[in-house]
């Protein structure tokens, strides 16, 4: 009996016509129309209002804020994600589960209850940023020099610590590290609303990829340095970019998390979705439109470059024919 061609293959979905119809028509109410209508407001001003709006200092400092601590917290969970997911996937271990759920937790808790528990615990009175002050770190630094010192007394020896405690001390800054309201506890609030998307899009990857490649890499006498690099790392490349690209453009965007530990200082650490917001309750919608554009031509600028790099990168790592 001869098969079904594919045109007259039954599908479980309907037509081609009827599905790209309810597509189009979907994508254009959730997303197309919303950005025209952005587009539209931003516009509403004129070029010379848009090109003032977007490059006033106070605004111009929020980028930089904003991108700065957005690529340093996607660089960061780039790593950090990766050697998460390959704990995940390549290793057995008590509360491996449990650990895989906390992974998510970013994802189901309220980015602002987030903003609120970094802060309490990076403030200078927090569990974590007490010992970041600058008689925290020095608790640090002599907590042991003093057991040094103490056992050096215990077996008779006359030397002392306290010259060398004195000269780390000149390192330590007056004020310590700040990390909440400063831009590193941007940074922080940022790493960690992003980690998530790095994760889950190498997971996947990891979970396909046969583990006798490795070992036969290292039958052949590759190191493991170079097995990770010439085995591990084209394969999951493509899924690394990606996931880099979805936590810039996630960090980018966040207001939440972050409203509550940077401090919201003016030229210092305030950041861009603050100004959009600030400019709603002064009620200039156009302002805001016109901020909001330039973020969404960031984020899709970067997301149109990692495309680019994962089409390069996948060509270049292609096998031969």
């Amino acid at each position: 009996m001869a098969a079904l061609s594919p045109l007259r293959a039954k599908r479980v979905l309907p037509g081609f016509g009827i599905s790209l119809g309810y597509s189009l028509l979907y994508l254009s109410l959730i997303v197309l129309i919303p950005l025209s209508a952005l587009f539209w407001k931003a516009a509403g001003g004129g070029w010379e209002f848009f090109w003032h709006t977007v490059t006033a200092p106070r605004v111009v400092a929020s980028y930089r804020l904003s991108i700065g601590a957005s690529f340093i917290a996607a660089s960061i969970n780039a790593v950090a994600g990766l050697v998460v997911a390959w704990v995940l996937v390549r290793y057995r271990f008590p509360g491996k589960r449990i650990i895989d759920s906390l992974v998510d937790l970013p994802f189901a808790l309220p980015t602002a209850v987030a903003g609120i528990a970094l802060t309490a615990i990076y403030a200078p009175s927090g569990w974590i940023g007490r010992w970041l002050t600058a008689d925290g770190l020095k608790q640090i630094v002599h907590a042991p020099l003093s057991w040094i010192d103490g056992v050096l007394a215990h077996a008779g020896s006359h030397a002392s610590t306290v010259d060398f405690g004195q000269w780390v001390d000149r390192f330590i800054p007056e004020d310590g590290i700040q990390t909440a309201f400063s831009p590193l506890g941007v940074t922080i609030a940022l790493t960690f609303i992003s980690l998530p998307f790095v994760v889950r899009t190498v997971q996947p990857v990891l979970e396909d990829l046969n583990p006798e490649f490795e070992q036969a890499a290292a039958t052949l006498g590759a190191t493991r340095l170079v097995t990770f690099l010439r085995v591990v790392l084209p394969e999951v490349w493509p899924a690394l970019l990606t996931g880099f690209a979805l936590a810039f453009a996630r960090a980018i965007g966040e207001y939440g998390s972050v409203v509550f530990i940077s401090g919201n200082m003016p030229m210092k650490t305030e950041i861009t979705p603050l100004i959009i917001i600030s400019k709603l309750e002064q009620y200039d919608y156009q302002g805001a439109a016109a901020v909001a554009v330039v973020m969404l031509f960031i984020s899709f600028a970067m997301l149109l470059v990692i495309n680019l790099l994962q089409r390069l990168s996948s060509q270049r790592f292609a096998a031969p024919v």
